[in-house]
């Protein structure tokens, strides 16, 4: 009999999958039990939806100036150095 309760890995794959189509409710309800009970899946799925809502915004501004957005180059530096300070 298999498990009734998902791994972390099959929740982090489930709430990927349901920001592109939904999901069962047995399985939603087991998710939702998962992440009141995990602080690192509830993580995940509170950045993920931060990600798409932001691509979102981010697909609206452009829209909106007519063009893609251009980092300046002092940005895009400004980027790099976190990021590398990050590793």
């Amino acid at each position: 009999m298999r498990h009734w309760m998902f791994s972390c890995k099959e929740v982090s794959q489930r709430i990927s999958e349901s920001m592109d189509s939904g999901l069962p409710l047995h399985q939603r309800m087991i998710i939702r039990i998962h992440i009141m009970m995990c602080k690192y899946c509830y993580r995940f799925r509170k950045q993920l939806l931060f990600l798409r809502q932001l691509g979102r915004y981010s697909l609206s501004l452009g829209e909106a100036a007519g063009s893609a957005l251009i980092l300046s180059d002092e940005a895009r530096e400004r980027i790099k150095n976190s990021l590398k300070a990050a590793h």
